[in-house]
């Protein structure tokens, strides 16, 4: 269990470090991205595709292990469906992005780095995953409680 602790944390650090490292904890660089008629920083493509094919790679020969090193079986998603979480789900994050600078994996490593707005994005992401989850919570008890 500690080993599983230890390299998780050792994950976390080095994605970390590449974000810092890349620039992506700063969201003034972000929003230049979107910035197609002022300063445009097309560096935010470039990690992403570099993310991409390091994920892509990663994918290729880790799923033709039998299970991963810390656990029995590996948790992919299954589902194929474009419903209305998924698509609603995007939108708001490309919004909040959009408009913050910070994405999730962006701004725990800029709580590191002591950045101050990064700090009030983090409790307003977790403000807005606590109120998905009671909205997803009250949606289902509707559903469960609607006769047939």
């Amino acid at each position: 269990m500690m080993q599983k602790i230890v390299f998780a944390g050792v994950i976390g650090l080095i994605f970390g470090a590449g974000i810092a490292v890349s620039g992506m904890a700063n969201p003034a660089k972000v929003l230049n991205f979107f910035d197609f008629a002022g300063s445009w920083d097309p560096s935010l493509a470039l990690v992403m595709a570099s993310a991409l094919a390091v994920t892509a790679a990663g994918y290729f020969f880790v799923l033709k292990r039998p299970a991963p090193v810390f656990d029995k079986a590996f948790h992919v998603p299954v589902s194929k469906a474009i419903d209305v979480p998924l698509v609603a789900g995007s939108a708001i994050f490309g919004i909040g992005w959009g408009i913050t600078g910070f994405c999730p994996g962006g701004s725990i490593p800029a709580l590191g780095l002591g950045e101050p707005d990064a700090f009030v994005f983090v409790a307003a992401m977790i403000g807005g995953i606590m109120l998905a989850r009671s909205a997803r919570q009250i949606l289902t008890s509707r559903e469960l409680q609607t006769p047939r």
